[in-house]
Protein backbone atom coordinates (compact mmCIF):
# COMPACT_ATOMS: atom_id res chain seq x y z
CA UNK A 1 0.00 0.00 0.00
CA UNK A 2 1.22 3.46 -0.76
CA UNK A 3 0.17 6.29 1.01
CA UNK A 4 0.22 9.57 -1.54
CA UNK A 5 0.24 12.98 -0.11
CA UNK A 6 -1.59 15.07 -3.04
CA UNK A 7 -3.33 17.84 -4.70
CA UNK A 8 -4.55 17.69 -7.85
CA UNK A 9 -1.51 19.87 -9.64
CA UNK A 10 0.59 18.75 -12.56
CA UNK A 11 3.16 17.40 -9.42
CA UNK A 12 0.62 15.69 -7.96
CA UNK A 13 -0.73 14.16 -11.20
CA UNK A 14 2.49 12.11 -12.11
CA UNK A 15 2.11 10.45 -9.06
CA UNK A 16 -1.55 9.01 -9.60
CA UNK A 17 -0.88 8.26 -13.01
CA UNK A 18 2.18 5.78 -12.39
CA UNK A 19 0.38 4.45 -9.73
CA UNK A 20 -2.25 3.78 -12.18
CA UNK A 21 -0.09 2.42 -14.87
CA UNK A 22 1.73 0.27 -12.47
CA UNK A 23 -1.72 -1.12 -10.84
CA UNK A 24 -0.33 -0.11 -7.13
CA UNK A 25 -2.86 -0.22 -4.29
CA UNK A 26 -2.92 3.23 -3.18
CA UNK A 27 -4.60 5.56 -0.50
CA UNK A 28 -4.86 9.63 -1.20
CA UNK A 29 -4.31 12.10 1.81
CA UNK A 30 -5.01 15.33 0.53
CA UNK A 31 -2.92 17.70 1.09
CA UNK A 32 -4.91 20.87 1.01
CA UNK A 33 -2.17 23.56 -0.16
CA UNK A 34 -4.83 26.41 -0.48
CA UNK A 35 -5.24 26.17 3.19
CA UNK A 36 -1.88 25.33 4.31
CA UNK A 37 -1.73 21.38 5.39
CA UNK A 38 1.87 21.43 3.99
CA UNK A 39 2.92 23.02 7.04
CA UNK A 40 1.26 20.54 9.02
CA UNK A 41 3.94 18.53 11.67
CA UNK A 42 2.80 15.02 10.24
CA UNK A 43 3.28 16.16 6.35
CA UNK A 44 6.48 18.02 7.27
CA UNK A 45 7.93 15.11 8.70
CA UNK A 46 8.10 13.43 5.36
CA UNK A 47 8.28 16.12 3.16
CA UNK A 48 10.52 18.84 4.72
CA UNK A 49 10.42 21.46 1.80
CA UNK A 50 6.66 21.33 3.14
CA UNK A 51 5.68 20.73 -1.02
CA UNK A 52 3.23 17.82 -2.47
CA UNK A 53 3.79 15.58 -3.72
CA UNK A 54 4.90 12.59 -1.40
CA UNK A 55 4.53 9.31 0.02
CA UNK A 56 4.68 6.64 2.40
CA UNK A 57 5.39 2.66 0.88
CA UNK A 58 4.15 0.68 3.75
CA UNK A 59 5.70 -2.53 2.21
CA UNK A 60 9.41 -1.58 0.77
CA UNK A 61 10.86 -3.81 -1.33
CA UNK A 62 13.36 -4.82 1.69
CA UNK A 63 10.90 -6.10 3.75
CA UNK A 64 11.82 -3.43 6.71
CA UNK A 65 10.02 -0.39 7.85
CA UNK A 66 8.08 2.13 6.06
CA UNK A 67 10.06 4.08 3.57
CA UNK A 68 8.63 7.87 3.16
CA UNK A 69 10.07 10.09 -0.54
CA UNK A 70 9.23 13.23 -1.44
CA UNK A 71 10.16 15.11 -4.53
CA UNK A 72 8.00 14.32 -7.60
CA UNK A 73 10.95 12.82 -9.53
CA UNK A 74 12.49 11.04 -6.58
CA UNK A 75 9.09 9.25 -6.21
CA UNK A 76 9.12 8.20 -9.91
CA UNK A 77 12.34 6.99 -9.64
CA UNK A 78 11.61 5.39 -6.62
CA UNK A 79 8.48 3.38 -7.47
CA UNK A 80 10.14 2.77 -10.90
CA UNK A 81 12.68 1.00 -9.43
CA UNK A 82 10.79 -0.82 -6.62
CA UNK A 83 8.29 -2.34 -9.32
CA UNK A 84 10.62 -2.56 -12.36
CA UNK A 85 8.57 -0.87 -14.17
CA UNK A 86 8.67 2.14 -17.22
CA UNK A 87 12.19 2.83 -16.55
CA UNK A 88 13.68 0.45 -18.95
CA UNK A 89 11.93 -1.39 -21.67
CA UNK A 90 11.94 -4.92 -20.28
CA UNK A 91 14.36 -7.82 -18.88
CA UNK A 92 14.48 -9.07 -21.83
CA UNK A 93 17.29 -6.26 -23.26
CA UNK A 94 21.06 -6.91 -22.20
CA UNK A 95 22.50 -5.38 -19.39
CA UNK A 96 24.03 -2.55 -21.75
CA UNK A 97 20.86 -1.37 -23.01
CA UNK A 98 19.11 -1.20 -19.92
CA UNK A 99 21.72 0.72 -18.39
CA UNK A 100 21.54 2.79 -21.36
CA UNK A 101 17.58 3.02 -21.66
CA UNK A 102 17.86 3.85 -17.81
CA UNK A 103 20.50 7.27 -18.67
CA UNK A 104 18.13 8.34 -20.94
CA UNK A 105 14.82 8.05 -19.30
CA UNK A 106 16.81 9.77 -16.36
CA UNK A 107 18.29 12.65 -18.75
CA UNK A 108 14.30 13.51 -19.96
CA UNK A 109 12.91 13.27 -16.75
CA UNK A 110 15.55 15.61 -15.04
CA UNK A 111 14.83 17.69 -18.17
CA UNK A 112 11.11 18.09 -17.01
CA UNK A 113 12.46 18.55 -13.44
CA UNK A 114 15.07 21.40 -13.65
CA UNK A 115 12.96 22.98 -17.26
CA UNK A 116 10.06 22.58 -17.87
CA UNK A 117 8.34 22.19 -14.68
CA UNK A 118 9.55 25.40 -13.62
CA UNK A 119 9.24 27.43 -16.69
CA UNK A 120 5.69 26.38 -17.36
CA UNK A 121 5.21 27.12 -13.14
CA UNK A 122 6.28 30.64 -13.28
CA UNK A 123 4.53 31.04 -16.75
CA UNK A 124 1.48 30.23 -15.02
CA UNK A 125 1.85 32.41 -12.03
CA UNK A 126 2.90 35.46 -13.99
CA UNK A 127 0.02 35.30 -16.41
CA UNK A 128 -2.40 33.90 -14.35
CA UNK A 129 -1.62 34.43 -10.77
CA UNK A 130 0.70 38.13 -9.96
CA UNK A 131 -1.27 40.51 -8.73
CA UNK A 132 0.97 42.73 -11.00
CA UNK A 133 1.42 42.25 -14.73
CA UNK A 134 4.50 42.45 -15.86
CA UNK A 135 4.99 41.98 -19.47
CA UNK A 136 8.68 41.45 -19.55
CA UNK A 137 8.25 38.48 -16.89
CA UNK A 138 5.10 37.38 -19.16
CA UNK A 139 6.87 37.30 -22.08
CA UNK A 140 10.25 35.94 -21.02
CA UNK A 141 8.13 32.78 -19.70
CA UNK A 142 5.87 32.40 -22.19
CA UNK A 143 9.14 32.31 -25.03
CA UNK A 144 11.00 29.66 -23.13
CA UNK A 145 7.68 27.20 -22.50
CA UNK A 146 7.89 27.48 -25.92
CA UNK A 147 10.95 26.65 -26.61
CA UNK A 148 10.61 23.40 -24.76
CA UNK A 149 8.16 22.35 -26.36
CA UNK A 150 10.04 22.52 -29.17
CA UNK A 151 12.42 20.79 -27.32
CA UNK A 152 10.14 17.94 -26.55
CA UNK A 153 8.70 17.85 -30.14
CA UNK A 154 11.99 17.60 -31.71
CA UNK A 155 12.52 14.64 -29.65
CA UNK A 156 9.53 12.76 -30.30
CA UNK A 157 10.23 12.91 -33.96
CA UNK A 158 10.38 9.43 -34.87
CA UNK A 159 9.04 8.15 -31.41
CA UNK A 160 6.00 7.21 -29.90
CA UNK A 161 7.29 7.88 -26.56
CA UNK A 162 9.96 10.60 -25.59
CA UNK A 163 12.66 7.60 -24.96
CA UNK A 164 11.27 5.01 -27.36
CA UNK A 165 9.38 3.25 -25.00
CA UNK A 166 6.61 4.66 -22.51
CA UNK A 167 8.26 5.14 -19.00
CA UNK A 168 8.38 7.80 -16.13
CA UNK A 169 10.28 10.78 -18.22
CA UNK A 170 6.02 10.78 -20.43
CA UNK A 171 4.06 10.80 -17.09
CA UNK A 172 6.70 13.80 -15.56
CA UNK A 173 5.96 15.72 -19.06
CA UNK A 174 2.58 14.99 -19.66
CA UNK A 175 0.75 16.88 -16.65
CA UNK A 176 2.87 19.82 -17.38
CA UNK A 177 1.71 19.84 -21.12
CA UNK A 178 -2.26 19.69 -20.21
CA UNK A 179 -2.62 23.57 -19.53
CA UNK A 180 -1.11 24.56 -22.68
CA UNK A 181 -3.58 26.79 -23.68
CA UNK A 182 -3.17 28.50 -19.83
CA UNK A 183 0.33 28.93 -20.91
CA UNK A 184 -0.44 30.62 -24.32
CA UNK A 185 0.82 27.56 -26.63
CA UNK A 186 -0.53 26.29 -29.44
CA UNK A 187 -0.22 22.29 -29.90
CA UNK A 188 -1.25 22.38 -33.25
CA UNK A 189 2.29 24.45 -34.01
CA UNK A 190 3.82 21.13 -32.55
CA UNK A 191 2.91 18.21 -34.38
CA UNK A 192 5.20 15.54 -32.50
CA UNK A 193 4.26 17.06 -28.97
CA UNK A 194 0.19 16.96 -30.56
CA UNK A 195 0.47 13.19 -31.44
CA UNK A 196 2.38 12.45 -28.07
CA UNK A 197 -0.22 14.31 -26.09
CA UNK A 198 -3.06 12.77 -27.55
CA UNK A 199 -1.82 9.45 -27.22
CA UNK A 200 -1.08 9.72 -23.32
CA UNK A 201 -4.48 11.99 -23.03
CA UNK A 202 -6.06 8.42 -23.74
CA UNK A 203 -4.13 6.33 -22.19
CA UNK A 204 -6.94 4.02 -19.61
CA UNK A 205 -4.76 4.72 -16.62
CA UNK A 206 -4.12 8.18 -16.83
CA UNK A 207 -7.80 8.82 -17.71
CA UNK A 208 -8.35 7.31 -14.15
CA UNK A 209 -5.51 9.40 -12.80
CA UNK A 210 -7.46 12.47 -13.70
CA UNK A 211 -10.98 11.53 -12.39
CA UNK A 212 -9.22 11.04 -9.03
CA UNK A 213 -7.90 14.81 -9.23
CA UNK A 214 -12.16 15.41 -10.18
CA UNK A 215 -12.67 14.63 -6.13
CA UNK A 216 -10.20 17.53 -4.80
CA UNK A 217 -11.65 20.28 -7.30
CA UNK A 218 -14.39 21.37 -5.19
CA UNK A 219 -12.59 25.07 -4.30
CA UNK A 220 -10.04 27.07 -6.40
CA UNK A 221 -6.45 26.68 -5.18
CA UNK A 222 -5.55 30.26 -5.95
CA UNK A 223 -7.68 32.51 -3.76
CA UNK A 224 -7.18 35.96 -2.43
CA UNK A 225 -6.73 34.26 1.08
CA UNK A 226 -4.31 31.75 -0.16
CA UNK A 227 -2.06 34.19 -1.96
CA UNK A 228 0.02 34.35 0.85
CA UNK A 229 0.46 30.68 1.61
CA UNK A 230 1.09 29.69 -1.79
CA UNK A 231 3.70 32.95 -2.84
CA UNK A 232 4.98 34.91 0.43
CA UNK A 233 6.80 31.98 1.73
CA UNK A 234 9.89 32.67 3.94
CA UNK A 235 12.25 30.84 5.66
CA UNK A 236 10.32 31.56 8.76
CA UNK A 237 7.25 30.60 6.89
CA UNK A 238 8.12 27.06 6.85
CA UNK A 239 7.07 25.93 9.84
CA UNK A 240 4.12 28.13 10.02
CA UNK A 241 1.87 29.49 7.31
Amino acid sequence: MIKLYYWPTPNGHKITIFLEEAGLDYEIKPVNIAVGDQFQPEFLKISPNNRMPAIIDTLPADGGEPISVFESGAILLYLAEKTGKFLTSGSSDSPEQQFRQRKTVTEWLFWQIGGLGPMAGQNHHFGRYAPEKIPYAISRYVNETNRLYGVLNHQLEGREFITGSYSIADMACYPWIVPYQQQQQALSDFSNLQRWFESIQSRPAVIRAYQQAEKYRGQPTVTEKSRKILFSQTAASIHQP
